[in-house]
């Protein structure tokens, strides 16, 4: 059925549209971006009136954990595609670490095929780098590339040989594919289990230093700048690691960044009382450092901000900080940790906007993520101003260890279409 959208407030970051408007839907794709128009489409077989509502692309998130296959009492394709829609999230990339590890062909398959029969939102399978993410050999990349994984890596587990790490980067330069890896030097980093500095001291809690994410940085980008290979720093923490990236991109390199939503929204004050919600990793940084995070943001240094969703069972982050699990959920976080940059830091709303559509999209090779005629009509409506309090029993996520938990947050979507068709409607 063909669909019109209109007295919407039409955002589209890949134009810089920011205009009243209107949207006809048919057959699943844009067909019309009629702006200006107040009025539905003459052609519509269905209408909906906005309302004034902010209409954009739904957003995309290149990292997502699920415990699926293996420990579906985390989280499943399906329960990650629901809270993935009423955050707003339409398209995801699912990371390799899963028991088993996804290193195969077999299990790429697996991934596409659940995803097909039981999620929501469009779900895309990520290739370990490494057989069983152990870092010691190169796992059947060309093969699950050909089966449609769509990037590579070694998840949460930097791969400390770098005669590994090239090799991997080498093969997946020569088909073309993407790299994603954690910029981490374990012998650094350890047993930290927050930022490292004199909080953390304070705390009697032993700390992941910045240098540690520096010294992987430097060794992961000068690897791809030697391979061709294009790269994706996973989750950047910290300003000095984004300008290693920014001068390997002046040198040509295919180097790009993320940056974790929870990152730009919290520092390492907000662990509070040994706050194990609030552990992850790469941890908070002080606040300083979030500020300088935020401003590389408006610059558009950073390539993609993802959720950096990695459900845990309460059983696993009821302990004592040090023993608890890294990991937060964070679909349903994501848009409102980034309006919380518009309204309280100056962000404009596209640019706030652009690494969670357009540019993930672009990473890619994706047709969404826009506004234009004849891509997928992934959509959002969304209130960028409506007040929420975030409680974590509210949460779709099957895991709900959410550093949000009690906050109060601006920025909630109102209803998610994928291909057209209504997945979400609050």
């Amino acid at each position: 059925m063909s669909l019109s959208i209109h007295n919407a407030r039409l955002l589209d970051p890949a134009t810089g549209m920011d205009e009243p408007g209107a949207i006809f839907i048919d057959k699943g794709k844009i067909k019309d971006v009629a702006r200006g128009q107040s009025g539905p489409h003459a052609e519509a077989k269905a209408t909906l009136d906005a309302g004034g509502l902010c209409l954009a692309p739904g957003l995309i998130d290149l990292r997502v954990k699920t415990g699926e296959p293996g420990d579906e009492q985390k989280e499943t394709l399906a329960t990650a595609s629901r809270a993935a829609v009423a955050g707003g999230v339409t398209s995801f990339v699912v990371m390799p670490d899963t028991r088993p590890v996804v290193d195969d062909v077999a299990l790429v398959r697996f991934i596409i095929e659940q995803a097909r029969k039981t999620a929501k939102a469009r779900i895309y399978p990520s290739g370990a780098l490494t057989v069983g993410l152990k870092g010691e050999q190169m796992a059947e990349i060309g093969l699950m590339a050909d089966a449609d994984a769509i990037i590579f890596t070694n998840g949460d587990m930097p791969i400390a040989s770098a005669s590994i790490m090239k090799r991997a980067m080498a093969y997946a330069a020569s088909r073309n594919t993407l790299v994603m890896s954690r910029p981490d030097d374990r012998s650094l980093s350890g047993s930290g289990v927050m930022n490292a500095g004199a909080f953390a001291a304070r705390f009697g809690l032993s700390g992941i230093p910045q240098e540690a994410e520096w010294i992987g940085a430097a060794r992961d980008v000068m690897l791809a700048e030697a391979t061709g290979c294009r790269l994706v720093v996973d989750q950047v923490s910290t300003a000095r690691t984004l300008q290693i990236i920014a001068a390997a991109r002046g040198r040509g390199a295919k180097v790009h960044a993320t940056v974790a939503a929870h990152t730009l929204f919290f520092n390492e004050r907000d662990v509070g009382d040994y706050l194990t919600y609030c552990k992850v990793n790469p941890p908070f940084r002080d606040e300083d450092t979030r500020q300088e995070l935020i401003a590389a943001l408006k610059r558009g240094e950073i390539d993609a901000v993802v959720s950096a969703h990695d459900p845990q069972p309460p059983e696993e982050k009821r302990l004592p900080f040090g023993e608890a699990a890294f990991g937060a959920a964070g679909l349903e976080t994501t848009l409102a940790a980034l309006m919380s940059l518009v309204h309280d830091e100056g962000l404009p709303l596209l640019d706030a906007l652009a690494p969670v559509t357009c540019r993930p999209a672009d990473l890619l090779g994706l047709p969404q993520g826009r506004l234009k005629s004849g891509t997928p009509a992934d959509l959002i409506l969304f209130d960028p101003g409506k007040p929420w309090l975030c409680v974590r029993e509210d949460l779709r996520s099957r895991s709900t260890n959410s550093p949000f938990d009690g906050r109060r947050l601006q920025g909630r979507v109102k209803r998610t279409f994928v291909s057209g068709e209504t997945v979400f409607d609050l």
